[in-house]
């Protein structure tokens, strides 16, 4: 029970479900006021499914293909920064388009955000850690309930901030993911040089 605990902890603290608050608003900013919280519910399915996936095939499917923890890392930071990119210097773009194609998918709510190189990371360890990947599985769903309960109150905080705020949130957020993908690269540049030696 103590491991179980101390599992959820552990998940919770990396999926930083307050640290993304100002992240979600931004990226749901252009969908609809309906749409969000169907959107917010999509995207937090997808990665939960995600880490359930990758806790049962994430080791087999990194051995087939050759790649290493560090390879995980660095390319979800290079994912972060294209994205932090668009946040710091804005879309321009004013071509009308589908309400719809406005909309997250996958990227980047639900992978790197939630579902991130470290979180996938520290899933293969506790996977490692005990022989039972249902307990390991409960430690997952524990956590994702407890990051999507959080995320859940970004809807109002945006309402509180109104225009003007989720602009200045917008830019933030961006330099917030600029050092996150820094941060990710650098880990796994240090994770291949230690490996290397």
């Amino acid at each position: 029970m103590e491991w179980f605990i101390s599992s959820v902890i552990t998940l919770c603290l990396i999926m930083d479900p307050f640290g993304n608050i100002p992240l979600f608003i931004s990226a749901l900013k252009k969908v609809s006021p309906e749409r969000r919280k169907v959107v917010l519910i999509r995207e937090l399915m997808i990665a939960l499914l995600i880490m359930v996936v990758f806790l049962f095939l994430g080791g087999w499917f990194m051995r087939a293909f050759g790649i290493h923890s560090f390879s995980l890392s660095i390319a979800g930071g290079l994912i972060l920064f294209i994205i932090s990119a668009k946040l710091v210097f804005g879309n321009e773009d004013t071509t009308a388009t589908d309400p719809r194609d406005e909309e997250p998918f996958v990227v980047p709510l639900a992978i790197p955000l939630v579902a991130g190189p470290a979180v996938l990371s520290i899933i293969m360890i506790l996977s490692a850690q005990h022989p039972n990947k249902l307990v390991t599985l409960g430690a997952i769903l524990a956590a994702s309930v407890f990051n999507s309960a959080i995320l859940m109150f970004s809807f109002p905080i945006s309402k509180l901030l109104g225009k003007r705020g989720l602009a200045a949130i917008e830019r933030l957020s961006g330099m917030i993911l600029v050092l996150m993908s820094v941060n990710m690269v650098m880990e796994g540049i240090s994770e291949f040089i230690k490996g290397a030696m």
